[in-house]
């Protein structure tokens, strides 16, 4: 079934190598998530993996963002001054 450019561009397709940077993997790490079910691919007819941008963008929005500690960076960084200014050089 041939698709035309309407459809194509209704469901956008993103490369392994587009999808490892939205995601900042390595590519083959991609593949390893397609291959164990964590992420559907499609195949073209060269054998490529193509992902849904629509099923990509969920899975990246449903990753629980960190929240930086900046209190605790800070009380590192201020012990680690005041060891080294206290030395005797």
């Amino acid at each position: 079934m041939p698709t035309t450019q309407a459809g194509h561009s209704a469901n956008p397709l993103l490369t392994p190598a587009e999808v490892a940077a939205a995601f900042r993997v390595d590519p083959k790490t991609v593949t390893r998530w397609a291959k164990a079910g964590k992420l559907n691919s499609i195949r073209t007819l060269g054998g490529h993996r193509r992902y849904l941008e629509a099923e990509v963008l969920a899975k990246l929005a449903s990753i629980p963002v960190a929240e930086d500690p900046p209190l605790m960076l800070a009380a590192s960084n201020g012990a680690a001054q005041d060891i080294y200014s206290s030395r005797d050089i």
